[in-house]
């Protein structure tokens, strides 16, 4: 710069003729991304998702996995189902009341049927409903109930004259069976199920077994031997049982519901053993509503329902699971009917209370639940509530 010569330049006045001069921009290159001939190319910076964004896309696919899992495990238990439904004949559905098939909001009872088939060859044939419960929903009030008959009450068959209650299934099978516990209760059935219990171990299995509590410790006679040679079996002394909590196998359930005696409690009765069989039950529904059988459903729901033959849709058994999930621990009752206990040629026989009016009252919510009357003994009607037990 010369000598005198200032750094900017005054303009007169504040404003000049003509444009001010400006920087200039340097002079781009003629290449499409504006580089100049022969200048390497430079890659832009990738923008990072945000976490809300990746959290988004997360939630989204997580929802589509779940849906499509439903769906396929909705087709594969239909597909169990409906296996299920076929197996029922003609002449049961006709005796069926099928009152409102809605379950969410009508009341409804569902008689359950256990069967157990012998291996003996001379029993082949017999069809004795081993194990006789009524299922009463009232979803108006969230509550469920659990109603055990003793399969050797005492009651009219029709057609058929006075006869243990499980001699009905065998006479005329299950629509008779509907018939008399009909006539028997005054409670209309709605829908039934029947449970083989001598294929029901596959189904437990399945579902990784199930947990039950155990109220006494059992120690069992000598039936079903495990061991395979008959020295061993002479040897052994029969099943097991703690008092409490228990996880059962299939073949632990099936043994479970099958023990008649108890050496260490010689009260326990028939009615004990359809208790045990009323808990195998219930804990396999419980299973059948877990997440752990959801995520399994796609693979074992068609096998599910092999042991039950039944009439219930399987959108009628979802209602079904529902309202058991609805109904509170403190709403769901345990009831039973029963009698005074006698023996005739070595076979029990059970006649009934006057009291099983009573307990009816109690399963259809018109009077409040009360237990067995204290001195009736092991065969005593009543009902308790939730966990309690009967004494």
């Amino acid at each position: 710069m010369a000598a005198g010569e200032k750094p900017y330049r005054v303009y007169k006045g504040g404003r000049t003729k003509g444009r001010v001069p400006l920087q200039t921009r340097p002079e781009r290159g003629s290449g499409a991304d504006g580089r100049r001939p022969g200048e390497p190319g430079r890659k832009r910076p990738r923008r990072r998702w945000s976490w809300r964004r990746r959290i988004a896309i997360l939630v989204v696919g997580l929802i589509l996995l779940v849906v499509a899992w439903s769906v396929a495990s909705y087709f594969s238990f239909r597909g169990g189902v409906s296996s299920a439904n076929q197996r029922l004949d003609s002449a049961t559905r006709a005796a069926l009341s099928h009152n409102g098939s809605f379950l969410l909001s009508h009341p409804t009872t569902i008689l359950l049927l256990g069967t157990d088939h012998s291996a003996l060859a001379a029993r082949a044939g017999d069809r004795h409903s081993d194990s006789i419960m009524l299922v009463r929903t009232d979803p108006g009030r969230h509550r469920i109930a659990f109603l055990s008959i003793p399969r050797d009450l005492q009651v009219a068959i029709p057609g058929n004259g006075n006869n243990k209650i499980n001699a009905a299934m065998q006479i005329g099978g299950p629509p008779l069976a509907i018939r008399t516990i009909e006539a028997f209760t005054g409670l209309k059935i709605d829908h039934i199920v029947v449970v083989d219990f001598g294929s029901f171990k596959s189904l437990v299995d399945k579902l990784g077994g199930v947990t039950v509590d155990n109220p006494r410790p059992i120690w069992s006679d000598r039936f079903d031997c495990p061991y395979a040679t008959q020295q061993r079996c002479l040897a052994w002394q029969g099943w097991r049982f703690p008092k409490g909590r228990i996880h059962l196998n299939g073949e632990l359930a099936l043994i479970y519901s099958r023990v008649r005696v108890n050496r260490l409690y010689a009260g326990e009765s028939d009615v004990t053993r359809a208790e045990r069989q009323q808990a195998v039950l219930q804990a396999i529904s419980s299973k059948l509503a877990s997440l752990g059988t959801f995520v399994k459903l796609p693979f074992i729901g068609g096998t599910l329902m092999q042991p039950l033959t039944t009439d219930l849709s399987a959108g009628q058994l979802m209602q079904l699971g529902w309202v058991k999930f609805r109904s509170s621990t403190g709403s769901t009752l345990h009831c039973r009917l029963g009698g005074d206990a006698a023996s005739y040629g070595g076979a029990a026989v059970i006649t009934p209370s006057e009291q099983n009016g009573a307990v009816i009252q109690m399963i259809l919510g018109n009077t409040a639940s009360q237990p067995p009357l204290p001195g009736s003994g092991p065969y005593g009607p009543g009902c308790v509530v939730g966990s309690q037990k009967f004494r």
